[in-house]
């Protein structure tokens, strides 16, 4: 079996090459090459395709995101994981966006690193736990309600709110910057794809809706 090609991304000699020392001594894994920037890291991913980038976000020259993105077009062989201090949502998203794989903090236990690494070079996702409970807690978030009435325009959804809210036509004209024919057309369109048939029963939905308040 062929070991793991690694190459490691990180603009910290200590990090590099401590994770390359410790790498180095794992069985079934060999680190290919190091990188200092971003724009090294993604050199790096072209030239020697490696089986796994190890990359940082904050980076020189180009962020990791930005290495990530570049990667994912020029050399989509290479799985990318990430391992970095930033641990916020627009990161962690940015991230996974950009074409990571994975996503672990840099305080993350050294079995775990590696185990990621290998997670990624095998095709799965995996995040570190913190991580983890926020990819979970975002993806079973409530969402927010859509606007009501999607079939209706922006211009009808505002005649009917004043509609719902107990405007007249010359009110809603007025309010609008409309002439009382193109007010009665917006009415009329309105009642024809709302399906209702008078204008207590448009009131109802809107209000029902959350329209008129």
């Amino acid at each position: 079996m062929s070991s793991l090609r690694v190459v490691i991304a990180d603009d910290h000699p200590i990090v590099r090459d401590g994770l390359a020392a410790l790498l180095s001594t794992v069985p079934g894994m060999n680190v290919a090459g190091t990188a200092s920037s971003g724009r090294e890291a993604v050199r790096a991913a072209v030239t020697l395709a490696p089986d796994v980038l190890v990359l940082d976000i904050q980076m020189p020259e180009m962020s990791g995101i930005d290495a990530a993105r570049e990667v994912a077009a020029a050399a989509p062989g290479v799985a990318v994981l990430m391992l970095t201090m930033y641990e916020d949502d627009e990161s962690v998203f940015a991230a996974m966006r950009a074409g990571a794989r994975g996503y672990v903090l840099k305080g993350a236990e050294q079995d775990e690193i590696v185990r990621a690494i290998r997670a990624v070079a095998a095709g799965e996702a995996i995040f570190g736990p913190g991580v983890a409970r926020r990819v979970l807690g975002h993806l079973t978030a409530p969402q927010p309600p859509g606007e009501p009435f999607p079939e209706l325009t922006r211009r009808e959804r505002e005649v009917l709110d004043l509609i719902a809210a107990g405007h007249g036509n010359a009110s809603i004209g007025t309010r609008l910057s409309l002439a009382p024919k193109t007010v009665g057309n917006h009415i009329s369109s309105i009642f024809a794809k709302l399906q209702v048939a008078s204008r207590a029963e448009a009131i109802i939905r809107a209000r029902d809706a959350g329209l008129g308040r």
